[in-house]
């Protein structure tokens, strides 16, 4: 699948916190991502979650993933939190209900192509007893938009 994708990833860093432990964090989960020290937070940019599609194939979590995704999702894209603890650990736990004390991993990802629930599909594939029903993507397989494939 061709897609074009903007995620933009900004994780708070606290006075008690390393920033270099935070920069870790999110590039636990999102590689493809180059933190940037900003005004007390760390900001990132993507344009692929194929390496975050593989870590929730991974923890067999595609189910809540794409609960996530769908719930918090509009005609141009879709939001979510993480902890950062687990992904520091590059596990990914959806952050629900209030902020961690610490604040979350906050994801912004705005779909330019193709709609927002054909890449949702595309990251989280519906499953049936935990595995991809029809998937669009193979686990593991990675596409460089800037290559075009």
């Amino acid at each position: 699948m061709i897609y074009s994708v903007d995620v933009r990833i900004v994780a708070p860093v606290n006075d008690t916190e390393v920033t270099d432990r935070v920069a870790d964090a999110v590039r636990n989960v999102f590689p493809d991502a180059d933190p940037v020290h900003e005004d007390g937070r760390l900001v990132a940019e993507a344009h692929t979650l194929d390496a975050f599609s593989d870590v929730l194939h991974e923890q067999e979590i595609l189910d809540t993933a794409r609960r996530v995704f769908l719930r918090n999702s509009t005609d141009d894209g879709f939001s979510f939190a993480l902890k950062k603890q687990a992904a520091f650990e590059g596990v990914v736990n959806f952050a629900v209900g209030d902020p961690d004390e610490l604040g979350d991993i906050d994801v912004d990802v705005r779909v330019r192509e193709p709609d927002v629930e054909s890449f949702i599909d595309y990251v989280a594939p519906e499953t049936d007893e935990g595995r991809p029903v029809d998937p669009v993507r193979e686990y593991g397989d990675r596409f460089d938009p800037e290559n075009g494939y």
